[in-house]
């Protein structure tokens, strides 16, 4: 067909336009995640899913500071085998199926060598196959569902698994809290709540307290005024929430304004800010929670870190996700280093002999299920503030 001639100038102009778009280099370290082994052989390549946007939007932003964080510091100082890192990043939207697609993509058009993610334990075990069967290896950085590196040998966390956090909150229940009977209130569809859940309950009956009531809810619920009724019928003398910051802020602000007065405790789910500002600093008070780390502590790398931290985000003030973003990707760096090269079974072993790293939330030895074994702090919550209550040895 011929076009009039400013037609054709018009088509001709548009045409060199998507030329010009189509010849641009793809996004690099930080960005939307569409570069990968083009770049180049100077740069090792790593991809990191995370839910940057969603209901659990901020687990995933603040593991992603922390990465993020690292990955700047590993190549100011020069990177790792004298290569740069080029850090991928792509947002499962905290949306189920997201991170499978993600990974799969990371490992066929990226060839990534490696991959960190995520903090969800059901998204985790989403990506976990993909990686064991590409033989890439993949580290969770907050994952504690014993379920995530059951997956196979080249699947590994840098946090506690929910056997001992389990145990370490139906102790400090029994023993702190003097609790003899309590109720607990899970999700129904969370592999985080079920597993937690699970060795709470064992913990808190072995040292003879009473589950007296379970309740459940699911994911994204808002009302949870019948399950804590029914709790608050039941006398109890605490409650067990095993879930995630964004209910277990209603949970505690509900169970608050229905006159329950008795303490509300949880496992690390509950560790983020939006938590102070769903449930409301007043209702808050008398509430615990077990988490990897504190920024209170006075270890010099812990220090070290939040200033960094802090320089960096405009004084934001690093939580428990953030640390073990970080710590992830530097547990991987160190094993790159050690193994001398960026295959994935070489990676694999390297990672399978990490002993004694150290970390901002401590000591990272990676034992024979390439889990970690560390301490776990408990947290409380003054004035509106996070507060440091004690710590936890395994």
């Amino acid at each position: 067909m011929n076009f009039p001639t400013p037609r054709r100038e018009f088509l001709a102009a548009l045409a060199a336009a998507v030329a010009l778009v189509a010849g641009c280099k793809p996004t690099e370290s930080g960005g939307g995640g569409t570069g990968g082994a083009a770049a180049g052989s100077d740069k090792i390549v790593i991809g990191e899913f995370a839910s940057l946007t969603g209901k659990e939007a901020a687990f995933g932003q603040s593991s992603h500071k922390g990465t993020e964080l690292a990955i700047e510091e590993l190549n100011k100082a020069g990177g790792v085998l004298g290569k740069q890192l080029q850090h991928l990043v792509e947002d499962n939207r905290s949306t189920a199926g997201e991170s499978a697609t993600i990974v799969k993509k990371f490992i066929s058009r990226d060839k990534v060598v490696a991959v960190l993610g995520e903090v969800a334990s059901g998204r985790s075990l989403e990506a976990a196959p993909i990686c064991q069967q590409a033989g890439i290896p993949m580290i969770s950085p907050s994952s504690t569902n014993p379920k995530v590196t059951e997956v196979g040998d080249f699947v590994f966390r840098v946090c506690f698994i929910d056997p001992f956090q389990g145990k370490v909150m139906a102790d400090f229940a029994a023993k702190t809290l003097k609790a003899k009977k309590v109720a607990v209130l899970s999700d129904v569809a969370s592999a985080y709540s079920d597993g937690l859940t699970k060795f709470f309950k064992e913990g808190f009956t072995a040292a003879g307290g009473q589950i007296a009531l379970e309740q459940k809810y699911a994911g994204g619920d808002k009302d949870f005024k019948a399950q804590l009724t029914a709790i608050k019928a039941a006398g109890v003398d605490g409650i067990f929430v095993p879930g995630y910051y964004n209910e277990a802020g209603l949970i505690v602000a509900q169970a608050r304004q229905l006159g329950i007065t008795v303490p509300l405790f949880g496992g690390d789910g509950w560790e983020a800010p939006e938590l102070i500002q769903i449930a409301g600093a007043q209702a808050l008070e008398n509430t615990f929670y077990s988490t990897h780390y504190s920024p209170e502590a006075a270890d010099s790398k812990v220090q070290a870190f939040v200033a960094a931290f802090k320089a960096k985000f405009n004084g934001e003030v690093p939580d428990a996700m953030a640390a073990l973003g970080y710590d992830s990707a530097m547990v991987l760096a160190d094993a790159i280093k050690r193994a001398g090269s960026t295959e994935g079974a070489k990676v694999r072993t390297a990672l399978a002999a990490t002993k004694d790293f150290p970390c901002v939330t401590g000591k990272t030895t990676l034992d024979a299920k390439r889990d970690a074994s560390k301490s776990a702090v408990i947290i409380t919550v003054k004035e509106g503030k996070f507060k440091y209550l004690q710590t936890v040895e395994p």
